[in-house]
């Protein structure tokens, strides 16, 4: 899930910031999508709901702040090429599914803090039971919020859906270039733990 940017000459792996922000965030989504479907379809008790909503508040905050940190990474650091016989057509739509990944990922964090931020119940969101989180403004001022919520949740809810479809596409991707295509893609991503492969990639960042 790497947002695209110019390459570097030279430039076969992504940075290792690049690297551990790419696992953080994808770490922090599947756990979310997880909580989600266990929120939405077991039948727990009233308790435990209350909780794991918090903790998916809590994890839900902090991989928006990955996300924008890995944003913000990515515009100021270039990332390795696309293997050079790569069809133009492939090229293009492995740009326009990072950008839709990274849409999506900043989306629905956004979504949530709105859907919490307009809820009825007017819960106080207090991250990992330590810190207060504030709503946003106007949304939690609302004299109506009972259709604004609606809206926001079904918003929330599709948009997941559509991560977790925009992640089944990127996944299955990488794994192509990995076993059939016989590429770097895949490794370009991956930790490097052994001095021999760092020494295979020079052009690594810092």
């Amino acid at each position: 899930m790497s947002l695209p940017t110019r390459a570097a000459s030279g430039t076969t792996r992504y940075s290792t910031v690049a690297i551990i922000l790419h696992w953080m965030v994808a770490l922090g989504i599947l756990i979310l999508i997880v909580m989600g479907l266990v929120m939405d379809h077991l039948h727990l008790d009233a308790m435990r709901v209350f909780q794991l909503y918090q903790l998916h508040k809590s994890i839900g905050i902090t991989v928006m702040f990955l996300i924008a940190l890995r944003i913000g990474w990515h515009l100021t650091h270039r990332a390795p090429a696309l293997p050079t016989d790569m069809p133009p057509l492939e090229k293009k739509g492995a740009h326009l599914v990072h950008l839709a990944l990274y849409g999506v990922q900043v989306l629905l964090p956004l979504s949530g803090w709105a859907m919490v931020s307009a809820s009825v119940l007017g819960i106080p969101t207090v991250l990992f039971g330590t810190i207060l989180w504030p709503d946003l403004p106007v949304l939690s001022t609302l004299s109506d919020k009972a259709p604004v919520e609606a809206v926001l949740k079904v918003l929330h809810h599709w948009a997941a859906w559509g991560l977790l479809a925009l992640i089944t596409l990127h996944v299955a991707a990488a794994l192509r270039h990995q076993f059939v295509l016989h590429d770097q893609v895949l490794r370009q991503m991956l930790p490097s733990f052994r001095a021999s492969s760092t020494s295979c990639y020079k052009g690594e960042n810092p």
